[in-house]
């Protein structure tokens, strides 16, 4: 005989769960941080996109997952576990860049247009703002704010794969 827990006291459910409420309150952390005065650079722009499409995704994928359409759910955890371990390695990335390990992109050093006079050129210094991807804007706890992108992306991927297989498993 087999007893099936409602979705909600899932493994799966609470994984999704788990993993929906970090990439919220991470991006929400994100925001607050350009708020208080650190704008993001050009690649933790690109780390967003991760949250961005996770979110609403995670969401959706536990909503399926309460209306018992458990494979529609697992695949949307399992694309959600691909994004978020991909945006890792952005992570990884930055971060590298930020200690000097490797060059960032082209992108970091601000706009790659040519000034084709002295005007021009006070013009454009006067009006770009430059933010750096290979300098970290603050550190805590001894990381990037890109450091703590790759444990935290790291860490909702893991629980949306959970999540993805808790939903295939058999009970």
């Amino acid at each position: 005989m087999s007893i099936e827990l409602p979705a909600s006291r899932s493994t799966a459910y609470q994984a999704g769960s788990i993993a929906l409420f970090l990439a919220a309150a991470t991006i929400l952390g994100a925001w607050g941080f350009e708020y208080a005065g650190y704008p993001p650079c050009h690649l933790c722009l690109m780390q967003r996109w991760a949250y961005y499409a996770g979110i609403p995704v995670l969401f959706a994928a536990l909503a399926l997952l309460s209306g018992g359409n458990k494979r529609a759910a697992a695949w949307l955890f399992g694309l959600t576990a691909l994004a978020f371990l991909a945006n890792s390695g952005l992570g990884v990335y930055q971060a590298g860049a930020e200690w000097k390990f490797w060059p960032g992109p082209d992108t970091c050093a601000g706009t790659q247009s040519m000034a084709t006079s002295a005007g021009d050129l006070l013009k454009q210094l006067e009006t770009t703002t430059v933010i750096r991807c290979d300098e970290a804007a603050i550190r805590i706890f001894g990381l990037s704010l890109a450091g703590w992108n790759v444990i935290v992306s790291l860490i909702i991927g893991a629980c949306a794969l959970r999540a993805a297989l808790a939903t295939s498993e058999p009970h």
